[in-house]
């Protein structure tokens, strides 16, 4: 019996001994500039499991023990091998190399070979930066937003217009992140350009669904852009000078690979450069943008981290003393990474964000007007990442937020004498909870679940208004009102939100995916306008608005060809939402007290198919992109209760991007760009009083009509200067480029309008006219440049 005993303990103590697990974790980083490299792979061939590395460039495998050869990888770099014995926990930092073949190529692809196919997200879009940079751009200047709507889903109502539309979605259900802070408007001068400087951001990814768990706020998508960290090995300027506007950043290390920073500039000078051409009466104009953004970072010890990074912009226009409006961002994010042990990572982010316009009229101070409005939050955000095993990855945390809306502060002088018509500021706390699990099963199959659960409370000061119930489509009007403390709860809200994606391998090469996600959004942009413009106003979810609901599934598949060369993809969705925002005909949405009597709750339905093809490597490479999708809405009181295409309801979208190596210093790119027609509400019948037209919608339609169809071809030139020395240290090139070739005349609106007066008797005719932002082509010139010590 004692032998017996001695020998199952002596088995018990093997087996656990060999059994033991330990974990081998650090940073994988750049090593020509210490930035972490945000989804690199860390891949064991003879087990054939691996991690990517998260959005600081950390990872964690946890292994029996044994000796194990760990393979790092990332596109662009030389694949690193590293032989480690695993008989206790073990920090291994890697940095990269690049691969020289890949530096003389433009590459269209962010991602790891075949990471299209075996990775779990599904409906995500990723562009590398080089790429952005490589595109022809409106006057030279680099555009991440822009670059974005040449990808399948993704469009804009037209020239001129703020923001970016996904699956059918309106501007405002897309949660635009700077560094974790959201940033209210991604627009300067009318979506020209955006406000990211292209020299400061290092990664930018889109999600149009299959959203994790750990992202919430918006019903459409997740546009989160992560800045660079800053060169900590050597000083590196960056810069281009444009016809227009110029930009410069400065990185460099503050204590050698320990502590480094970024700060990067913009500045638009037309108004500089038009200003000797200017009549008296316009001398004093300004018509300009800048940004300024400013990022540094600590490495405290090998389990904390510390970042801070700040984003300052504002955009300009004013006519002398009569009148101007300007409007801008503003945030900063403070973000503190902690590793509680091998397995456990953790940030803990902090940020503020403003957004605020402001609008006057008037020379002097007895004869004025002026308006401020903003939104401002608040916010604390805990995450955990829990790298239970290779198979499994466990995320976990919340997230708090302060709202604070100030609809308008507005004040009217006339004559000296002052008018205060502003509205309450209104507030809001929002809070969400989430649990997601990403996990790998057997036969390449890949789960992603999880839930979040997000609480909404509007609280006081305020007054609060109850409206009668009256006919659907027309205004209703405050029956009684109640007035509320600071902070004292007002309406509730409370939704769960489930996710769930998989990944099915069919072959090596390609796979199946499908998704479903539910979204809540609980503050909203107010606008009736043809595009969204920078002076809408942003309101929380009350007791009269609800707060939208979005039900998305997908089902897509991926196909990989000849070595990678080429990537296919193909998706169809369908997305229901509820309780989205419409208005009555002519709702006055501006320093309105009573505005939410004119505000009508529908739902909305979109569905589409997507496709792409791409050609990543070799001289010539690129993608073309197709949508067709729907896009439609129904509301109680609007188009006699029938179901009408949205404002940004576009059945077709097709975009072709190409790149061409010429020679180590000769490069050309091209996009061409089709667009259906977007929809509008035009009059049907007309009435005369006094000799001037008055139209008429006599069907109550709403968007019955649409617009002619938009195309555009842009092309580019880049011309690389040439090194002198391998000990050269400044590059530089000139990149010419003409937007628009082909000089299109494409419509942003079309408006109606009285022909010349006429004789008593006759009748007063009328026309259609066209509203085209950029009716020519645009060509232009500018100059890059890059300096390291």
């Amino acid at each position: 019996m004692r032998k017996t005993l001695l020998t199952f303990c002596l088995m018990a103590v093997f087996y656990f001994a060999h059994a033991q697990e330990y974990s081998v974790n650090g940073y994988i980083k750049d090593g020509n500039n210490g930035e972490t490299l945000i989804g690199a792979t860390a891949f064991i061939p003879s087990l054939g499991k691996g991690v990517t590395s998260n959005e600081y460039g950390f990872y964690s495998l946890t292994l029996p023990q044994g000796e194990y050869i760990i393979e790092f990888s990332y596109l662009g770099f030389e694949t690193l091998s590293k032989t480690v014995s695993l008989t206790q926990n073990t920090k291994l930092d890697i940095e990269m190399g690049l691969d020289a073949n890949e530096l003389q190529e433009i590459v269209v692809t962010a991602e790891a070979e075949d990471n299209n196919v075996t990775d779990i997200q599904m409906s995500v879009e990723k562009l590398d930066i080089q790429t952005i940079k490589s595109m022809p751009a409106l006057l030279g200047e680099v555009e991440i937003i822009r670059s974005l709507q040449l990808l399948p889903g993704v469009t804009s109502v037209g020239e001129g217009a703020t923001g970016f539309n996904v699956r059918g979605g309106s501007i405002d259900q897309n949660l635009v992140l700077l560094d974790e802070a959201p940033v209210y408007n991604s627009s300067h001068l009318f979506g020209f350009f955006s406000v990211f400087n292209p020299d400061a951001v290092k990664d930018v990814k889109l999600y149009k669904g299959g959203i994790p768990s750990r992202y919430g706020g918006r019903l459409s998508s997740i546009l989160d852009v992560r800045m660079k960290e800053g060169n900590s090995k050597n000083l590196e300027i960056n810069g281009g000078i444009g016809l227009i506007f110029s930009r410069l950043s400065v990185e460099a290390p503050i204590i050698k690979d320990k502590a480094s920073f970024i700060v990067a500039g913009r500045r638009s000078y037309i108004d500089i450069l038009a200003g000797p051409f200017l009549n008296e009466d316009f001398e004093d104009t300004v018509l300009n943008f800048y940004d300024l953004t400013a990022k540094a970072n600590y490495n405290i010890n090998d389990k904390n981290r510390l970042f801070v990074s700040g984003y300052f912009g504002r955009d300009n226009f004013g006519f002398g003393n009569a009148a101007g409006f300007n409007w801008g961002n503003t945030t900063i994010s403070t973000r503190w990474n902690h590793l509680f042990s091998e397995k456990l990572f953790s940030n803990i982010t902090f940020y503020y964000s403003d957004y605020d316009y402001q609008l006057k009229f008037g020379e002097d101070s007895f004869n004025r007007f002026d308006w401020n409005a903003n939104i401002q939050n608040w916010s604390i955000k805990p995450e955990l990442s829990y790298f239970l095993n290779p198979n499994n990855l466990i995320r976990f945390g919340g997230q708090s937020i302060v709202y604070k809306f100030e609809p308008g502060s507005a004040v009217g002088i006339s004559e000296g004498e002052s008018q205060d018509i502003s509205l309450d500021d209104q507030y809001a706390l929002e809070n969400a909870l989430y649990l997601e699990n990403e996990q790998n099963l057997d036969n390449g199959i890949k789960l992603n679940y999880g839930i979040r659960y997000s609480h909404f409370n509007y609280t006081g000061e305020g007054t609060v208004y109850e409206y009668a119930e009256g006919i659907p489509g027309e205004a209703k009007f405050p029956i009684s009102s109640e007035s509320f403390d600071q902070w004292e709860s007002i309406k509730e809200y409370g939704r769960f939100e489930p996710r769930f994606s998989i990944t099915y391998p069919l072959t090596a090469s390609s796979s199946l995916k499908a998704s479903y996600n539910r979204t809540a959004q609980y503050i909203h942009l107010l606008s009736n306008t043809t595009a969204s413009t920078p002076v809408d106003v942003w309101t929380p979810s009350t007791r009269n608005i609800r707060p939208s609901m979005a039900d998305q599934v997908a089902l897509g598949y991926f196909q990989n060809f000849k070595d990678n060369t080429y990537e296919f993809s193909t998706e169809v969705y369908y997305k229901k939402m509820e309780d989205l925002i419409d208005y009555i005909d002519g709702a006055d949405l501006l320093l309105n007290p009573f505005l939410e009597g004119a505000i009508l709750s529908g739902k909305g339905r979109a569905y589409g198919w997507e496709l792409q093809l791409k050609k990543n490597k070799g001289k010539f490479s690129g993608w073309l992109s197709y949508t067709l999708a729907r896009s439609e809405r129904q509301v109680i009181g609007i188009n006699n209760d029938q179901w009408y295409p949205s404002r940004f309801d576009q059945k077709h979208n097709l975009s072709i991007t190409g790149f061409y190596e010429i020679n180590d210093r000769w490069s050309l790119s091209a996009n061409f760009v089709y667009l259906s027609g977007t929809p509008a509400t035009f009059p049907n019948e007309r009435y005369e009083i006094g000799g001037y037209i008055v139209p008429h919608n006599s069907d109550r339609s709403r968007n019955s009509f649409r617009i002619p169809d938009y195309h555009r071809l842009d092309l580019s030139a880049t011309w690389k200067g040439k090194k002198k020395s391998e000990s050269d240290r400044w590059d530089g090139e000139w990149v010419f480029s003409v937007y628009n070739v082909y000089s299109k005349k494409n419509p942003f609106a079309i408006y109606f309008r009285q022909g010349d007066t006429v004789p008593f008797g006759e009748v007063q005719n009328t026309e259609a006219a066209q509203l085209s932002v950029i009716g020519n082509f645009i060509p232009s010139v500018s100059y890059n440049f890059k300096f390291n010590k």
